[in-house]
């Protein structure tokens, strides 16, 4: 049985699957991850979910604030195991629904060139292309995404 939970960046499966998922971004990074790995640190998170299968985590994604009314997703990770299924869908839903309880107006995200599931992801749940925002404003690796919520 699926469930999503709403925890914070300490919470263990979190823990576990962002450690997947650094493991991951490391690899198709390869020389740029230590560039992108300052951006993705949890300390500024306040805001994360879980997503369990029994009692087991499958997937993961956070949000932070960027500025007033502005949220920045942060840290999707589904399971490769269970990729395909509409997980990464329900956490965006979910942080969507949670930003917007929050007061955020719009979830803005960056991902990467290297990401084209990502980038199929946020596009099919309704986020545009923006300009490059913040730190990433002359990356050409990087895609960046806004939705107003």
């Amino acid at each position: 049985m699926i469930r999503i939970i709403r925890t914070t960046p300490e919470n263990i499966g979190f823990i576990g699957l962002i450690k997947k998922l650094d493991e991951d971004i490391a690899k198709r990074d390869g020389d740029e991850h230590a560039f992108y790995a300052q951006f993705n640190k949890t300390d500024s998170i306040k805001n994360a979910i879980v997503v369990y299968d029994e009692q087991k985590a499958i997937g993961c994604g956070a949000f932070k604030f960027y500025e007033e009314g502005i949220a920045e997703i942060k840290r999707m990770y589904v399971d490769p195991k269970v990729r395909g299924k509409g997980i990464a869908s329900k956490i965006l839903a979910e942080l969507e629904s949670w930003a917007k309880e929050e007061y955020f107006g719009s979830c803005i995200l960056e991902t990467g060139q290297k990401y084209p599931e990502a980038i199929a992801l946020y596009k099919k749940n309704g986020f545009l292309k923006m300009p490059n925002y913040g730190q990433y404003e002359n990356i050409e690796d990087s895609v960046c995404f806004q939705k107003k919520l």
